[in-house]
């Protein structure tokens, strides 16, 4: 039965005449062309629920191995890169004036606002400006050591805190500030979708070149196929990418 929404009032004697008859009923809601992927279903108590978009991050087994998962990397990285960590902060200190961390509101799981951390690669801005200013490849504002730091992603470090925290995982879409978040919901279809999970160090975009001066459309493309067929194996196969592949578009 595939009807039009404003006839669905039709729908109980169309099904007791098919019962009525022994054959089998089988429905197309009208309503399909919202499901944009997977659809699944739910059932709270005896009324089924159809989620338009599969999540795997949504069960709770997944949620916890991926929360555990991520405190132990995290724990394990900050462990092996305080050395770089150390000599980073001390080469910004005696480079250039400010503080040796750059905190900077982005926005994480559920629409949620955070304040993500970086080793600090520019000059001290004015804060306004800068929650509205892309990084270019010649950005005059980085410092001595900043363009080093931001090619080999150095200044990235800290948010491993940010995972201790658990604002963001190890990976996921990486977060935006608000800024760009509302002018990206408003002219890129399914944007915020990125958001049903925690944002990450790097993710499925960025292995795939998706970083600096790049399409924010297929960025959001990449971002939304991690989300909707996320499993620990994919996270590995990131994370061992990452690690590995050299980024040209990192600046």
């Amino acid at each position: 039965m595939a009807i039009p929404l404003k006839y669905y009032y039709k729908l109980d004697s169309l099904v007791e005449s098919c019962e009525k008859v022994g054959i089998k009923a089988e429905i197309i809601p009208d309503y399909y062309q919202y499901f944009p992927a997977r659809p699944s279903i739910d059932m709270i108590e005896d009324l089924p629920i159809i989620n338009i978009r599969y999540v795997p991050l949504n069960d709770a087994f997944n949620k916890v191995l991926k929360t555990l998962s991520d405190y132990i990397i995290a724990i394990i990285a900050i462990i092996i890169t305080s050395p770089i960590m150390i000599f980073t902060a001390i080469a910004i200190k005696l480079t250039s004036k400010g503080p040796i961390i750059f905190k900077q509101e982005r926005i994480g799981l559920n629409g949620k606002s955070f304040m993500m951390y970086k080793f600090r690669s520019m000059k001290v801005q004015d804060p306004e400006e800068e929650k509205q200013e892309w990084t270019t490849r010649d950005d005059p504002r980085k410092t001595k050591i900043g363009n080093f730091i931001r090619k080999t992603s150095i200044d990235e470090l800290p948010q491993f805190f940010n995972v201790l925290k658990g604002d963001m995982s190890v990976v996921g879409p990486r977060p935006e500030r608000p800024f760009f978040v509302n002018e990206f919901k408003e002219k890129i279809p399914k944007y915020m979708i990125k958001h049903q999970v925690k944002p990450g160090l790097t993710g499925w975009a960025q292995i795939h070149g998706c970083r600096g001066n790049t399409s924010i459309k297929k960025r959001v493309e990449y971002d939304i196929e991690y989300v909707e067929h996320w499993h620990m194996g994919l996270d590995l196969g990131i994370m061992i990418k990452t690690i590995l592949k050299k980024n040209p578009n990192a600046y």
